[in-house]
């Protein structure tokens, strides 16, 4: 009975492995391509297939066969504008058609070994986690799993599984964390170093109380999302309080007794007078503010009396309406039924509209560069500007004057589609050490961040940079043609959805 158990285990073992690389050592199955097709529509097809792969996260969950496959194209594209024999511009895109569908094969493994480790990452890029430090890092060790399932050695990439996770829960916690308590955070710590300390250090411990209580909220409740708005906009308000009141009191440090006392007066002189209640600078402060509390009380009460009566209008308004739907009968529900067909015919000509819209905006953008400057292609609903020709000092993350009319192109580009969302990917060749690499790719994602915020292309919140270092190449890095193509900067641009504009 055990001698059958083990039997089993080791046939779904075998079956897992040869339906991910064909039995190990299998050869790759190209299915020519007849030289009597149109080798740019060919190109085309290919170049549509792998954005569609791209799509469905084939670059992460197979990226060695994606890789090879985008190599593929990117050699056919090269033989098409270098006129190569058709031979060969269709023996590439048959390698990268049968390369794509062995990274499709090896997806479909990754999905079943990587369940975990997928919905972990999908978690923290859902709040934002690519924006942050160490994401390239975790995502780095997620491509690291998917290599090793590419390879068959699906031992290291569930010993390693949970670590990813980790890494990715970690980044997922410290996402919300940002989003909800970056701002305020940034307001205590300059009010500290503004010296808070000494001026405000109540009003300080209050803030800091605040934003030490929300932070330990998050850790144990990250999901309980109203909870944590409703403490996140407590935290920024203790937070702008504190600056207030540092303010004020930076500004009464330098005023005598008596100037304090006329500037308090004053003040409750202007609300006084906004009641139309007597000048009372003759009685003591405590007085001077009962009277004014008192006439709040007595025009809270008319308020109170003019709500009650709107409430019984509004009552008597839909006594009315329920009469009218009443005797209206069927005809109020054939006039719903009209409504709804309206509205969905409205909103798919508006998603049709939208869609022409874009297909537009991506021409006119594509004309905007040429072969040499930068390759503009459709990803899903985003557009991919891969700038080719863009120069960076060798181990340095400085945008230089010779890239400003590349970068001034895709600006006007950026604000074709009004205010979309960014994301700036740098990648480099492999030379050099991994963690170099992937510092510098980062820096220098950050570095045309910059360079477009400060030259009011979007605002600092609507980009998101990060650094992929040399973990998704698109030649290979043994020539220095390959490396010169892996050095780059791809800009994706997402524009608003319909509803949002």
């Amino acid at each position: 009975m055990l001698m059958g158990k083990n039997i089993k285990i080791m046939i779904v073992l075998f079956i897992a492995v040869c339906f991910m690389g064909g039995c190990a050592g299998s050869e790759l199955k190209v299915e020519p391509i007849s030289t009597s097709e149109n080798p740019t529509e060919q190109v085309k097809r290919l170049d549509k297939e792998i954005s569609n792969a791209r799509s469905n996260q084939l670059d992460v969950l197979a990226p060695t066969w994606f890789g090879r496959a985008e190599a593929s194209l990117n050699d056919a594209k090269e033989g098409l504008e270098v006129g190569d024999e058709l031979s060969l511009i269709m023996q590439k895109v048959a390698d990268g058609r049968a390369q794509l569908r062995r990274a499709e094969e090896a997806s479909q493994l990754a999905k079943t070994v990587l369940k975990d480790p997928i919905k972990a990452r999908e978690r923290a890029r859902s709040v934002g986690a690519p924006k942050l430090e160490g994401y390239g890092k975790a995502e780095k060790q997620f491509v690291g799993l998917s290599k090793a399932i590419e390879e068959n050695n699906l031992k290291y990439a569930r010993k390693n599984s949970p670590k990813v996770i980790k890494a990715f829960d970690e980044l997922e916690l410290l996402a919300i964390k940002d989003e909800a308590l970056g701002e305020a955070r940034k307001l205590i710590h300059q009010a500290e170093a503004d010296g808070a300390r000494k001026i405000t250090p109540e009003t300080l411990i209050i803030a800091q109380k605040q934003l030490s209580d929300t932070d330990a909220y998050i850790s144990g409740n990250r999901y309980q999302k109203e909870q944590i708005d409703a403490l996140s906009k407590e935290t920024l308000f203790q937070a702008r309080r504190l600056i207030q009141v540092m303010d004020e009191s930076k500004k009464i440090r330098t005023m005598e007794p008596e100037q304090i006392t006329l500037w308090f007066e004053g003040l409750l002189h202007k609300t006084s007078s906004k009641l139309s209640e007597p000048d009372m600078r003759d009685k003591d402060f405590e007085t001077q503010v009962k009277n004014i509390l008192s006439s709040i009380g007595a025009l809270q009460g008319d308020r109170q009396s003019i709500i009650a009566t709107s409430k019984s209008q509004q009552e008597k308004m839909k006594d009315m309406e329920k009469e009218i739907t009443s005797l209206e009968g069927l005809t109020r529900e054939e006039q719903a039924e009209k409504e709804r067909l309206a509205r969905e015919k409205k909103a798919t000509k508006e998603r049709f509209a939208a869609e022409r819209r874009f297909n537009r905006q991506f021409d006119e953008v594509r004309r905007q560069f040429g072969p040499t400057e930068a390759e503009v292609y459709k990803q899903g609903n985003s557009l991919v500007i891969r700038l080719r020709a863009i120069q960076f000092p060798v181990g340095k993350a400085i945008i230089m004057p010779d890239n400003y009319s590349l970068l001034s192109k895709v600006q006007q580009a950026i604000r074709t589609f009004g205010e979309p969302e960014l994301v700036i990917e740098g990648h480099t060749d492999s030379t050099g050490s991994d963690e170099m690499n992937e510092k510098l790719s980062q820096q220098r994602a950050e570095a045309v961040r910059e360079y477009f915020v400060a030259n009011g292309t979007l605002a600092y919140e609507k980009i998101f940079p990060v650094g992929y270092g040399s973990a998704r190449p698109l030649a290979s890095n043994q020539t220095a043609e390959g490396r010169a193509i892996n050095r780059r900067i791809d800009i994706i641009v997402t524009p608003k959805p319909l509803s949002e504009k």
